[in-house]
């Protein structure tokens, strides 16, 4: 048998091999793909829109500058680099009346009243000051106000901070001094502070280290003096 015949050979053996094959494939069951597994769905949760609301009271303060700031037992002029001025300033939330009763109504008699609204209304000085008859040594406060049936006012210096309003502490009282009252013709619509320096020439631009904290809510103002301590 000569190499072309062997060859020839070999080559019908590979095509019938492979039409073997062919036919045995052919016989394989196909496979179906699996389904894909639909996603679960979910109801839609409806979106939540926030009620968008502005508290009933405003917020309020008022500060009166020293162009001096006590430090270490010394007085040093106001320098915006070392010192800057010292400061007295009153913070607080202010109700306003809308018709409603002042006296007996907003202001609760013979009980502590929160002097304000929301957080608890705050004094800050830089100096030793006297209000009225007490001694407020320079630092942080809350104020509190009691009225009474018989007429009296008193303004509350108390030593806690950082409270609600409605949280009062009276073991935390630094002290209290009387507030004197008048009547006032047209009334004060929203609870007002005034700090008013005694100026003898306001044309000059400068005050005594004194002055009268005014308060005015409904048809009464309260006024108290106020000096700092040298």
């Amino acid at each position: 048998m000569t190499l072309r015949s062997l060859t020839s050979t070999a080559v019908a053996a590979l095509a019938a091999a492979a039409c073997v094959c062919g036919t045995a494939a052919a016989q394989q069951p196909t496979k179906t793909p699996p389904k894909p597994t639909p996603p679960v769905l979910t109801p839609t949760q409806p979106r939540v829109v926030p009620v968008i609301r502005m508290a009933a009271s405003s917020f309020a303060s008022v500060e009166v500058h020293v162009a001096s700031r006590p430090i270490g037992g010394k007085w040093y002029a106001e320098d915006a680099a070392l010192t800057g001025p010292a400061r007295i300033r009153i913070t607080y939330g202010q109700p306003h009346a809308r018709g409603r009763a002042v006296e007996g109504g907003l202001i609760p008699t013979d009980s502590v009243w929160r002097f304000g609204a929301n957080e608890a209304t705050t004094l800050h000085t830089d100096v030793d000051l006297t209000i009225g008859t007490l001694a407020v040594p320079r630092g942080d406060y809350t104020l509190f106000m009691r009225h009474t049936h018989a007429g009296a006012w008193e303004l509350i210096v108390n030593s806690q901070t950082a409270q609600w309003g409605t949280d009062y502490d009276a073991s935390k009282d630094l002290g209290r001094t009387a507030l004197s009252a008048s009547r006032i013709a047209t009334p004060e619509e929203a609870l007002s502070i005034y700090l008013v320096p005694n100026a003898a020439r306001p044309a000059s631009g400068y005050a005594a280290l004194d002055g009268v904290m005014r308060i005015k809510w409904g048809s009464t103002e309260l006024s108290v003096p106020w000096t700092v301590k040298q």
